[in-house]
This record gives structure tokens, C-alpha cells and sequence, in this order.
């Protein structure tokens, strides 16, 4: 005897929704971890690059990140030691970090032989 199906079984479909759905959460919760929260300056005039800089990133507590990586116990000298003196370097600073700091940095980049050193803001 064969019995027709007068009805949908939505319960793999459920299934497959929900594991979609923690794919998706987890994922967002993986990329919005990443980032350092720093409140950038806002300028009129905004570069694009296409290359792929060194970024080193001044929070407001005075913290130093190097490509979101925190420096505690090394140096910045000892953290670009093995970067090309070519490389483009971009300072990402919190726009309360104090002036005299910000312009310590750069100066102590740019001693260490690196010639394109630029800051990073948003446009207006």
C-alpha cells in the first residue's frame, strides 16, 4: 500500500537554517573581535593605497598595536627589524592621544629608516 505525502517534514530544514545561522554568528563575532577601537581623526582629503601598509595603532590608553598585534614587551625597533625600510607604514591614532606622543612615534619610525609614514583618518 503506498500512502501519499500530503505534508512538508520542514524539520531538516530547521536544522540546516540553524547550523547556517551559527556559522553566520559566529563568523561576525570572529571579524568584529579583531579590530582595535580607536576613534580616528576626520579630515576633508582622504588618500586611497592599494598596497598593503604596516599599520601601527596609538590608542587613547597610550597603547602600541603593530597589524593589531600588541607590543608589551618588545620594542617597535625590535617589532620592525624584519620589515623592508620600504615598506609604506601607517599610524592609526586615537584623536585624543596627546600631540607630543603621537609626533614621538613618527619621528621614532622614521629614524628607524622608513620613509612613507603617514596617518590614517576618515574622511568627513
Amino acid at each position: 500500500m503506498e500512502q501519499d505525502i500530503d505534508q512538508i517534514n520542514v524539520i531538516p530544514l530547521v536544522d540546516v537554517m540553524l547550523v547556517l545561522l551559527v556559522i553566520v554568528l559566529t563568523t561576525a563575532t570572529f571579524i568584529s573581535i579583531g579590530q582595535i577601537p580607536v576613534d580616528l581623526a576626520k579630515a576633508k582629503e582622504v588618500g586611497d593605497r592599494k598596497d598593503v601598509p604596516i599599520v601601527i595603532t596609538l590608542n587613547a590608553d597610550g597603547d602600541l598595536f603593530l597589524n593589531d598585534t600588541p607590543l608589551r614587551d618588545s620594542t617597535l625597533k625590535d617589532a620592525l627589524s624584519h620589515e623592508s625600510r620600504e615598506a609604506a607604514v601607517v599610524v592609526r591614532a586615537d584623536k585624543t592621544t596627546l600631540l607630543e606622543r603621537f609626533v614621538s612615534l613618527v619621528d621614532e619610525v622614521r629614524g628607524l629608516g622608513f620613509q612613507q609614514v603617514s596617518l590614517e583618518v576618515i574622511r568627513l
